[in-house]
C-alpha cells in the first residue's frame, strides 16, 4: 500500500488535510466550550484532520492479509474513542495519546476476528509477553530470549512459545516464498502430498516385500514398529532370545530394502 496516492473506503488519502498542533487545540476547545453545532462541526474537522495518522498506524498491520478497507475503518473508530475521550487541558499532544488508541482498536479487531480462534488466556499470555518483549528491547537493545520472557512473566518457557505462536496470522497456500524471474515457488509447492504416484507406488512395493516374509518375520516386525514393543518384550512373548529377535528383524529389515 502506498502512502501518498491511495482509495481507501472511497477517500483519496493523497488529499487528507493534516491539522497543526494549535489547530486542534483550537477544535478541542471549541468541543468543550462551543455551541452544540460549533462542537459537532469541530469533532468532524478533527476526525476528517487526523486520518493521516490512521493511515500511518495501519501500515505496520498491512502484511497480515487483511483489507486495508477494513483496517482503516477499524482505525477510524480507534480515533474517535481518542477524540472523545482526550483530555485538551493536559500538556500532551493529540498523537501521543491518539496512536496507541489507533493501535490498540487494530490490534483487538485482529485478535477477535481471527480466523483461528484462541482462547482469551493464551491471547493475553501472548500480549503480556510481546509488552515485554519490546521493555527489554528497550532496557538491553537487543532481542530478548523466550527464557528471560518466560521469565519476567514467572511462567514455563512452553507456555509463552504456544501463546506466541497461537496469535500469528495464517499464511495462505498461494503466499509466494521465492521468485527467480517467472519461476515462483508458491507455500503449496513446499507442502507434500501423501496421495501423490511416487508415495502411491512406493507403498505397494512396501506391502509387495512384506508379503514375501514369513509368518514369523511379519509377526515379530509387527510387534516391533507397530506395538511399539520392545526385542526384550517380543523375545518374551515369543517364547525366543532376544538375540534371535534381534536377527530376525535385521534379515527382514534387509530383505525388504532389497525388495524395494
Amino acid at each position: 500500500m502506498q502512502y501518498n496516492r491511495v482509495e481507501i473506503c472511497g477517500i483519496n488519502t493523497s488529499k487528507l488535510k493534516v491539522l497543526k498542533e494549535d489547530e486542534k487545540l483550537e477544535l478541542f476547545r471549541i468541543m468543550k466550550e462551543g455551541t452544540p453545532t460549533q462542537k459537532k462541526k469541530a469533532r468532524e474537522d478533527m476526525i476528517n484532520g487526523n486520518l493521516r495518522l490512521v493511515l500511518s498506524v495501519i501500515q505496520r498491520f498491512t502484511n497480515r492479509g487483511e483489507s486495508c478497507d477494513d483496517l482503516f475503518q477499524v482505525g477510524c473508530i480507534g480515533l474517535i474513542k481518542a477524540i472523545d475521550n482526550f483530555n485538551s487541558d493536559l500538556d500532551v499532544k493529540f498523537s501521543t495519546y491518539g496512536v496507541p488508541m489507533i493501535i490498540g482498536e487494530v490490534r483487538r479487531y485482529l485478535r477477535d476476528y481471527n480466523y483461528i480462534r484462541v482462547s482469551r488466556s493464551m491471547r493475553d499470555t501472548a500480549y503480556k509477553a510481546m509488552q515485554v518483549k519490546e521493555r527489554l528491547i528497550n532496557e538491553t537493545g537487543r532481542e530478548p530470549t523466550v527464557e528471560e520472557i518466560a521469565k519476567e512473566l514467572d511462567m514455563k518457557r512452553e507456555d509463552v512459545v504456544m501463546a506466541l505462536e497461537a496469535i500469528v496470522a495464517p499464511i495462505s497456500l498461494n503466499e509466494p516464498v521465492f521468485s527467480d524471474s517467472n519461476d515462483t515457488i508458491y507455500v503449496m509447492d513446499q507442502i507434500s502430498d501423501k496421495n501423490d504416484d511416487t508415495n502411491w507406488i512406493e507403498e505397494i512395493s512396501l506391502r509387495e516385500a512384506i508379503s514375501k516374509l514369513s509368518s514369523r518375520e511379519k509377526k515379530i516386525l509387527n510387534m516391533r514398529f507397530f506395538q511399539g514393543k520392545t526385542q526384550m518384550e517380543v523375545s518374551s512373548e515369543i517364547g525366543i532370545s532376544q538375540a534371535q529377535v534381534s536377527r530376525i528383524e535385521k534379515g527382514a529389515l534387509s530383505q525388504i530394502r532389497k525388495e524395494i
